[in-house]
């Protein structure tokens, strides 16, 4: 049995001068801000003032809040894709290089989300082995 998957850091190009994010608008998304993607990231934005994360759902703060927004994310990246693959296989006006790339994206994802559901486990089950 082969070990855990590593996958190398991802880093986004750089933003030419012209697309700099301007004053008001989300920080480090590009694209629409509508747009899912997975990200554990917690920008200053996400902080209150005394450094805590702040809540990002309605389910809840800290952790379980942000799991559940970042399974939500790949969830919707997903039925993104799989929109976008059946408007393929049907004859409507899509990219093909869009929809492998939507394909690819969610799948990464997915994986990414597993690896840190496999990690949490491990960590809960090293907690439950500890002796008081």
């Amino acid at each position: 049995m082969s070990g855990p998957i590593r996958l190398p850091p991802i880093a986004p190009p750089p933003l030419p001068s012209y697309a700099q994010p301007q004053p008001g608008t989300m920080p480090g998304s590009y694209g629409d801000a509508k747009s899912p993607g997975f990200s554990l990231e917690l920008s200053p934005a996400n902080l209150s003032p005394d450094g805590h994360p702040t809540p990002t759902s309605d389910t809840g703060g800290g952790l379980t809040g942000l799991l559940v927004d970042q399974v939500k994310g790949v969830n919707s990246m997903q039925t993104g894709a799989d929109a976008m693959m059946n408007s393929l296989l049907t004859g409507g006006d899509v990219n093909e290089a869009e929809v492998l790339t939507a394909v690819q994206k969610a799948d990464l994802a997915f994986r990414m989300l597993m690896q840190i559901r496999n990690k949490l486990m491990d960590a809960y089950r090293e907690v439950q082995q500890i002796q008081i």
